[in-house]
């Protein structure tokens, strides 16, 4: 079975996507991109190099965090040059193939990379994904004005590009002067036979801000990544002498307080709860068990943080969360907004996505005689 090796172009600055950190290092539905696109690649029996730009290696090690990969390679001050030092650092064990990939394409499909694979297995040189053009395409021109270019017989270049390691190796080395818009480009400077195989339009190149916001729906909507799992969270505390309660991560004067090892925040204990559920890790009590005097007073946003690390950890993405509070006192509806983003906030999600609601028992059960507050929750978590 030929080696593989999968090089990880991530030296960019990222400075168009106007976010500060390289583009490469901000969160994509809740992981660090680069991650995301590392984890593409985590079914394909191969060895995973990424190549960093220069003073990038305090970023990459936190984004890449427990993932059995070698040390990045520092890059260049082009992306050619980048893609030659990283294939100089495959040079020690040299692959058979060689999958050269952009960081900033998250949303690689597992179908795509096998079509390049196969390509070269099947004895091309070079596999190159490419997608048919399907906008009507004008070129301006040096007078300003715009002429109308046929879309027939033209597509858009995707990667990952696949290539005989050795072959790519040498034309890199060979053809280094020679500036090139990817790889194909500097392969077929080289002579070699590149074969274009099927891409796909959910394969996008995230570059601007906006498109992250494309990338994460891309990939909510994608129902062949992994499953949907939706579970449910119940938790209740009664009330005991005090000025305030947490709800919701939220601080609001009260006439009592809630008793709890913890700051007894009741909804975000259910809501950590369903998360937990979703990825079969147990109940809150397991995590932060309350003969431990460690979470003695420990504000609950702590616990939901944790479940929520859980989950990026298992490559889940955080769809939605819900929970219901249930009591006579306080109201809850004029501070349901600032409940709503603090839960947001500490899950990393979009506001959309998270619900609070209320409601009371008609004075019926220990909630009705205001003896306490309970609260359910359901979270959908896709994995």
């Amino acid at each position: 079975m030929p080696r593989l090796a999968v090089l990880i172009v991530a030296a960019g600055k990222g400075e168009r996507a106007g976010l500060g950190l390289p583009k490469q290092y901000q969160l994509l539905a809740g992981h660090p991109m680069l991650r995301r696109t590392v984890q593409a690649f985590a079914d394909q029996k191969c060895h995973v190099q990424v190549v960093i730009g220069q003073g990038q290696h305090a970023l990459a090690q936190a984004a890449l965090q427990g993932l059995e990969l070698p040390e990045p390679v520092t890059g260049g001050a082009t992306r050619q040059e980048s893609v030659r030092l990283g294939l100089a650092a495959l040079a020690k064990d040299a692959p058979d193939f060689v999958l050269i990939h952009d960081a900033a394409r998250p949303l690689i499909s597992a179908k795509v990379i096998g079509e390049v694979i196969r390509a070269l297995e099947n004895g091309a040189d070079g596999a190159l994904p490419m997608v048919a053009a399907s906008d009507t395409l004008r070129r301006r021109g040096d007078d300003g004005r715009w002429t109308l270019v046929p879309r027939e017989d033209l597509y858009r270049a995707q990667t990952p590009q696949g290539f005989v390691y050795a072959k790519i190796a040498a034309a890199h080395r060979a053809h280094a002067d020679n500036e090139v818009t990817d790889d194909v480009a500097l392969a077929e400077l080289a002579g070699m036979k590149v074969e274009m195989v099927e891409g796909e339009e959910k394969n996008i190149k995230v570059t601007r801000k906006e498109d992250f916001a494309l990338a994460e729906k891309l990939m909510a909507n994608d129902q062949t990544s992994g499953d949907v799992r939706t579970a449910t969270g119940y938790d209740v505390h009664k009330f005991t002498d005090g000025d305030h309660i947490w709800l919701c991560g939220v601080k609001l004067a009260h006439s009592h307080g809630l008793e709890g090892h913890s700051d007894a925040d009741v909804g975000l204990h259910a809501i950590t709860d369903a998360l937990l559920g979703c990825i079969g890790e147990g109940d809150i009590g397991q995590h932060f068990p309350p003969t431990n005097e460690r979470w003695r007073g420990v504000a609950s946003w702590n616990f939901l943080d944790h479940a929520a690390s859980l989950v990026r950890e298992k490559g889940g993405v955080i769809s939605h969360v819900d929970v219901t509070l249930i009591c006579e006192r306080p109201k809850v509806g004029p501070h349901r907004g600032a409940m709503r983003e603090k839960i947001a906030e500490i899950l990393r999600i979009e506001l959309s996505r998270v619900s609070v609601k209320a409601t009371t028992t008609e004075g019926l059960g220990f909630t009705g005689r205001r003896e306490g507050i309970a609260a359910q929750a359901i979270a959908t978590v896709k994995l």
